[in-house]
């Protein structure tokens, strides 16, 4: 049983499934050096990425498209080579408690001039799918909570079973976009005018335009707030606001995301930051946020709680997706708790694991929400390509590698198939020692990116615990770890300013390239990890080839199966 999930809006992809296995997610915005949350305009995409993999689309069983903005379902108008489409879809979120399931079913997926017949499922339950198949509950039969906090809707608790998966409660009235919108208001990102500031397309970005939400600055905001330091009488001003503005909404369970309510929802923010910055005209902005950030967090954690209480005699694991599930700190803050037996986070909790979402859905919806077999590197395979005349080619062993990076060389690190999900893990990277204190700012002028952003550390499993705190393992970079006092001057390139790091573990017998790479530099330095930063032009995806990386120029050396490419000139 082949299943192809779509998701057509921002973060485009195209994902396979074939007997409950993951065969590839091309995310669009890792083809041709594309922009990040690149939509899929044309459904030759498709075809295409059907045929890097040796498949004609008449060979697949079921299409599944994400659903999107909408109440009882949403609409996507795109081509078929140069014909005109208009697909219909599921909505954003299900239309009843039991329904996370329920399909909207049709013809007119149009590949190679061909109509093909479609399922469409609510966007959330691409989420929840996504997170509960790929966790580790699902691999052992047992059931789990799974919170969904999407840009677009508030943070909605589920349960899923193998049987099935239902909406419980929504814990409180902010959508997830709510970082965003507090960086239009405090900070670097400050915007004066607003009033052009509604979605429009809920994914669209414009990240020089007034008051246009862009999809980034939440991100960014996160390393920002390490600038500042946490101030009760700030947190006591949002809670009083909150108190005034919000807590006693009563339409929670019956929030329905279209564009009409995300616009209402995103009024609501701004209203609620102008009136907390009226007492605050005298805060420093990085306090402000720091603080804002602890208060969101402290409610998150309450109103979860109490949702447990009442929901007590159900199995506490939890699974973490949507957008908000790339907030580290949120994370680690929720398994803290100890609320939760086991926290799972998957690599794409964002929109760019709705393919495989969706996919998901269509073998929940026909067996139950079974484990899905997958593997973190699925993304495109590195495309062959004619590198500039400027660069020269040598054999590079990982030894000579690492050998080179002791003398505080990046390099670009290109190894076999891209990541899923946002976030660089080895296999389109840019590494280089953290032994020097200016590494960190060297490479944020090499990314084009703020000094105060920082960089993460790619550390051997084994000797994590040794160096942070706590130091378990995280492949996929989605919690805070602490660095402990006696290692921070060892490897001051990937200390925060607040003394975290944003980990990622890497097994020391893994087969991946970048494994290989650490233990050679353990072997010569004696440290086990590597900084760690995303190869991509600022704004776009990651490297599609070993061309891009070197026509981009930045670092002098590139790596990939084995050769070396240096610039030399």
């Amino acid at each position: 049983m082949r299943i192809c999930g779509i998701k057509l809006s921002h973060d485009g992809a195209v994902a396979l499934i074939q007997d409950d296995r993951l065969i590839f997610c091309v995310e669009q915005e890792k083809r041709n050096n594309n922009p990040r949350y690149q939509t899929i305009d044309n459904l030759d995409a498709i075809v295409d990425a059907l045929a890097e993999h040796g498949l004609d689309p008449k060979e697949v069983d079921k299409f599944v498209v994400d659903g999107w903005a909408g109440r009882v379902k949403s609409q996507f108008r795109v081509f078929s080579g140069t014909a005109p489409v208009t697909l219909k879809g599921g909505p954003y979120v299900e239309c009843r408690p039991e329904g996370l399931l329920t399909s909207r079913d049709a013809v007119g997926l149009r590949l190679n001039g061909r109509d093909f017949p479609y399922r469409s499922f609510p966007h959330v339950a691409s989420h929840v799918a996504s997170a509960y198949c790929t966790s580790p509950f699902a691999k052992v039969g047992e059931p789990a909570f799974c919170l969904v906090w999407d840009g677009g809707t508030f943070p909605r608790l589920y349960y899923v079973d193998r049987r099935s998966a239902r909406f419980i409660e929504c814990l409180f009235p902010m959508v997830g976009h709510v970082y965003a919108v507090a960086g239009l208001h405090f900070g670097p990102y400050r915007q004066i005018k607003r009033s052009n500031w509604d979605l429009g397309d809920p994914g669209e970005v414009d990240p020089g335009g007034a008051g246009k939400l862009n999809l980034g600055v939440a991100g960014k905001l996160m390393a920002y707030i390490a600038l500042g330091s946490v101030d009760e009488e700030i947190i006591k001003i949002f809670q009083d606001v909150y108190q005034e503005r919000f807590a006693a909404d009563t339409t929670l369970a019956s929030f329905r995301t279209d564009i009409e309510s995300m616009e209402s929802a995103l009024s609501n923010l701004h209203d609620f930051f102008d009136a907390s910055a009226q007492h605050l005209a005298t805060a420093r902005p990085q306090d402000v946020l720091a603080s804002f950030h602890c208060f969101l967090e402290r409610l998150l954690v309450r109103e979860l709680a109490i949702a447990l209480q009442r929901h007590s005699h159900l199995t506490a694991h939890l699974c973490i997706a949507g957008g908000c599930g790339l907030n580290i700190k949120w994370n680690s803050a929720l398994r803290a708790t100890g609320l939760f037996d086991t926290v799972w986070v998957p690599p794409f909790p964002n929109d760019s694991g709705s393919a495989i979402g969706a996919a998901c859905c269509a073998m929940a919806a026909d067996n139950g929400f079974g484990p899905l077999e997958w593997s973190v590197y699925s993304g495109p395979m590195l495309q062959k390509s004619d590198v500039p005349p400027d660069w020269e080619a040598s054999p590079c062993s990982m030894h000579e590698l690492a050998t080179m990076l002791t003398r505080n060389k990046p390099v670009v690190f290109l190894a076999g198939r891209a990541e899923l999900g946002p976030r660089a893990l080895g296999s389109r990277s840019i590494l280089a020692a953290a032994t020097s204190s200016q590494m960190k700012d060297h490479l944020n002028d090499i990314k084009l990116r703020e000094h105060f952003r920082p960089v993460a550390p790619i550390c051997l499993e084994d000797r994590a615990p040794d160096i942070f705190n706590p130091g378990t393992p995280d492949p996929h970079m989605l919690f805070d770890h602490e660095t402990r006092a006696e290692w921070r001057d060892k490897i001051p390139a990937v200390v925060h300013l607040d003394g975290s790091a944003r980990l990622q573990t890497v097994c020391r017998n893994s087969q991946h390239r970048v494994a290989e790479l650490l233990v050679e530099y353990e072997k010569l330095t004696g440290i086990p990890l590597l900084c760690n930063t995303s190869a991509n032009h600022n704004g776009r995806g990651f490297f599609p080839h070993v061309a891009a990386s070197c026509e981009w120029g930045r670092v002098e050396h590139v790596w990939s199966d084995g050769v070396l490419w240096t610039k030399t000139a």
